[in-house]
């Protein structure tokens, strides 16, 4: 896979009823990553969104007229453009919740603009994310792993991953970069199977690192975020 590059008119729209707060993300993307267009409300934002189809939204959660999480929900049932959530609000729970909404990144306020402008770009580059060759294989961090065999390379020694294994690592690649709740990984690998999805899904996630990671200790491929999931980088 390769990233075509930034388009620098790319669209980002800002879902926020602060004026400063969009103001400040406006001053903070400028020209240089994207075009900024603004609505105050998750009605507004919505229409806005169908009408401009933006490259990517900005969303925050405490809107006056809706919450956060139906505008992502809205938003998710027919587009796939990354959303980012900004949020005063920051508990695991939530965080979780709106991942399992459709959310792509978590900013909790107040936030930093260097921090924002890099999330934005990554997020960018991923959605111009295009295939390179029909093979589906994906090198980072000295691992080779291809999808269509499927076979994983660790330096170019082979490695040998269990049925299980697999489903999980294809299931956070297809979704790479993006952080996937623990729930919404066990159903995507054991569908809707009764079990502790977290301790089902640490005890397998540890022994794919173990196999593909050049350090499992410290895991630059297969990424944890604390009590919510896990997200692939394929861009450490």
């Amino acid at each position: 896979m390769i990233y075509s590059s930034l388009v620098p008119n790319d669209v980002v729209l800002v879902i926020d009823d602060e004026p400063q707060i969009r103001r400040v993300v406006r001053n903070a993307l400028g020209e240089s990553i994207a075009r900024v267009i603004e609505a105050s409300s998750g009605r507004a934002g919505i229409d806005v969104a169908a009408s401009e189809r933006p490259a990517l939204v900005i969303l925050d959660l405490g809107l006056p007229d809706m919450d956060g999480a139906q505008v992502c929900r809205a938003l998710r049932s027919w587009s796939a453009m990354p959303i980012i959530v900004l949020s005063a609000r920051g508990s695991v729970q939530e965080k979780a919740a709106l991942l399992d909404a459709g959310a792509d990144d978590y900013m909790a306020k107040p936030f930093s603009t260097i921090e924002l402008q890099a999330r934005v770009r990554a997020q960018l580059r991923r959605a111009h994310l295009v295939p390179a060759s029909p093979t589906h294989v994906l090198e980072a961090d000295g691992a080779t792993i291809d999808l269509a065999k499927p076979s994983v390379k660790r330096d170019g020694v082979a490695v040998h991953l269990t049925k299980t294994e697999w489903d999980l690592l294809r299931a956070l690649i297809q979704h790479a970069g993006r952080t996937l709740t623990h729930r919404q990984i066990f159903a995507a690998v054991w569908g809707n199977a009764y079990g502790d999805a977290q301790q089902l899904l640490r005890v397998h996630i540890r022994s794919i690192r173990r196999k593909i990671e050049r350090d499992p200790v410290r895991p630059r491929l297969i990424v944890t975020e604390p009590g919510v999931g896990y997200r692939f980088e394929n861009e450490p």
